[in-house]
């Protein structure tokens, strides 16, 4: 028995429309979709930015350039020292404070702009008082401090540094200016003691000299009786009956440096 087949046909004029609507198609414009990164892309992986690198890349331009600056900065005081080893004599010579062993120059210490007034040799060490009121320590290394002394800079340039600087014994060094008499510890240049001189005096530098453990100062006065004229001083501070000075030694471990610690004016409990 045959089986009849029916084929079917599209109406007519269905072609045309067909291909109409293809041509339609292409010819629209893609939609809009929002920009997205490839990372925000689903299934793709953050990338990574070499933070890490970038940061250690500036920490290796900051080191250099803070050591750069490190080395074209200006020396403190304006200090140029030629070092060496030490020496037991020194002196100004011009502008500058020169270390001998014999004749042998040993080196040699300038700040320019200033000039030395006076040196004192000790222990290897120098000490000088410059015309700008600087007082410094020199062990041919390395200037070991500086001290200003103050109100001293116009007396010093028109009187010059002589009887200036006095050694005190027991490391101890008094700098005496009209209006002052201040020691200092050599071995760190700590400020011990200060004895102004009295109202309407000024002591005299150039005038002072040794009696004994002691440095008798003149302190002329306009008005005032003759024993007011004249101070005593040592590594301790002024002499005068029953004083109870503080010690001068540097500090130790385990140790204070003032072990009396007893009230000044009320017995201890």
């Amino acid at each position: 028995m045959a089986v009849l087949r029916h084929r079917r046909t599209a109406p007519p004029g269905t072609g045309a429309l067909l291909e109409q609507s293809v041509t339609a198609r292409r010819q629209r414009p893609p939609a809009a979709f929002p920009h997205r990164p490839p990372s925000a892309l689903p299934g793709t992986a953050p990338a990574r930015r070499p933070v890490g690198r970038l940061l250690a890349v500036a920490l290796f331009l900051a080191a250099g350039l803070l050591a750069g600056a490190h080395q074209i900065r200006p020396a403190p005081y304006g200090d140029h020292l030629t070092s060496g080893p030490p020496a037991h004599t020194a002196r100004a010579r011009g502008g500058v404070v020169e270390a001998y062993d014999g004749r042998t120059l040993r080196w040699r210490y300038a700040r320019p702009g200033r000039r030395p007034l006076s040196v004192l040799p000790t222990r290897g060490q120098a000490i000088t008082v410059w015309d700008d009121g600087l007082v410094t320590d020199t062990d041919g290394r390395s200037v070991r401090w500086h001290r200003a002394l103050p109100a001293a800079t116009d007396w010093l340039r028109a009187r010059g540094g002589a009887g200036v600087l006095r050694p005190l014994g027991r490391g101890i060094l008094a700098v005496v200016t009209p209006s002052r008499i201040a020691a200092y510890r050599t071995a760190d240049g700590d400020l011990r003691w200060v004895l102004p001189a009295r109202a309407g005096c000024a002591f005299r530098p150039e005038r002072a000299v040794r009696h004994g453990h002691a440095l008798l100062v003149a302190q002329p006065c306009a008005h005032g009786a003759w024993t007011a004229q004249l101070v005593a001083v040592d590594d301790l501070g002024g002499i005068a009956p029953h004083r109870t000075p503080l010690g001068n030694e540097p500090s130790r471990a385990g140790r204070p440096e003032h072990p009396r610690t007893e009230k000044a004016l009320a017995p201890p409990r």
